[in-house]
């Protein structure tokens, strides 16, 4: 792991850049020197790490007392998506418009991304829970949903969750969220023009946990309230400290 740039934000939070491998990241720590709990932050697919709202929630995040890594997984951000992907990027978007099924493109697709994603963001978790400015577990997981499902299911360090509800959630995803026990927070945009809303509370019902709460709010993909990125600060307060 090598820190590539530093900056110290107004707020006293520390935001350095990182490569890992050929997986470019992103770690935001609190201001102070006692070691942080860890929440991972993933971005939806396609996504830059650099994205304003990404970016916001990290900072926020980091400001009440934890250290948040992010990384673009390959064909994300920055890094170089091959042929094949811009193709069914494109081919998942006219299909949408024209309002045909979907469903065939996107699991072939998005399911390949959380694959090849997965190990990528535990490769940067065990480096990241390494650093003596961040505290070795439990861990949050907040973002990406189908990523979420995958990395919680593999590994145990994760302890609480915090989803964007799509619906679009490949079918193995869906077969381990049964498997996904930790207490979840599952954030849905009620009028969301990308998800099916049906497909989103089925997929809370078939997480495994007992302790989950589903938050559901008026408004489209991106219309997420900024009180629930306080909400969420909370919910991790009661389960990673």
């Amino acid at each position: 792991m090598r820190f590539t740039s530093e900056q110290r934000l107004d707020d006293g939070v520390r935001e350095r850049e990182f490569t890992l491998g050929e997986t470019p990241g992103t770690l935001w720590t609190p201001p102070g020197s006692t070691p942080a709990p860890l929440i991972l932050m993933a971005h939806n697919n396609g996504l830059p790490k650099a994205d304003a709202r990404l970016v916001a929630r990290a900072r926020y995040t980091a400001a009440r007392g934890y250290a948040v890594a992010t990384v673009d997984a390959a064909g994300c951000g920055d890094r170089p998506r091959s042929a094949a992907d811009e193709q069914a990027r494109a081919d998942l978007r006219r299909a949408m418009r024209a309002g045909e099924p979907v469903d065939g493109i996107f699991e072939s697709f998005i399911g390949p991304l959380v694959e090849n994603a997965a190990p990528e963001w535990l490769a940067a978790l065990d480096a990241v829970l390494q650093l003596p400015e961040v505290v070795g577990g439990p861990v949050g997981y907040s973002g990406w949903t189908a990523l979420g499902i995958r990395l919680a299911a593999l590994d145990p360090r994760i302890a609480a969750a915090c989803c964007f509800a799509g619906g679009y959630v490949p079918l193995a995803q869906r077969e381990e969220a049964r498997r996904v026990t930790v207490p979840l927070l599952l954030l849905l945009q009620w009028d969301d023009e990308g998800n099916p809303r049906q497909r989103a509370l089925d997929l809370f019902d078939a997480f495994g946990g007992e302790q989950k709460t589903l938050h559901a709010n008026l408004g489209g993909h991106t219309g997420t309230p900024w009180f629930e990125l306080e909400d969420s600060c909370r919910f991790y307060d009661r389960h990673l400290r």
